[in-house]
């Protein structure tokens, strides 16, 4: 069992930054990869980034890539998302998950956290 709790969301003006954080208890962090989900009123849940359990593969949608960085920390138990040049279709409630395995394989996470909402002004 894995526990995840999302911090960091807030109001920002398009063009700015939030940094999200994931902090996850439980079983051992390393042995799971990592990823963030959004979704918006009225859509679909989308993966946004995920990352291996070294660290060394991540993965971003189209709609974020170079404007998003994924990273974990091993000693603190966390991931975080750093978003910069932030756009009002970022607007949407963030989600953590957590995926038994070294890679972020196929299918759904097994663990998911409970949510931050992202709310970008125009």
């Amino acid at each position: 069992q894995v526990h995840l709790v999302e911090s960091g969301g807030g109001l920002v003006q398009a063009g700015g930054s939030l940094s999200l954080s994931c902090e996850a208890s439980g079983r051992a962090f390393t042995t799971y990869a990592m990823g963030w989900f959004r979704q918006a009123p009225g859509k679909e849940r989308e993966l946004v980034a995920h990352i291996s359990w070294s660290g060394s593969r991540t993965y971003y949608a189209d709609s974020v890539k170079g404007r998003f960085t994924i990273s974990r920390d091993g000693a603190k138990n966390t991931v975080n998302l750093q978003m910069n040049s932030l756009k009002p279709e970022d607007t949407a409630v963030y989600y953590c998950a957590a995926k038994y395995g070294s890679t972020w394989s196929a299918g759904p996470p097994g663990f998911w956290g409970q949510g931050t909402q992202v709310t970008v002004s125009s």
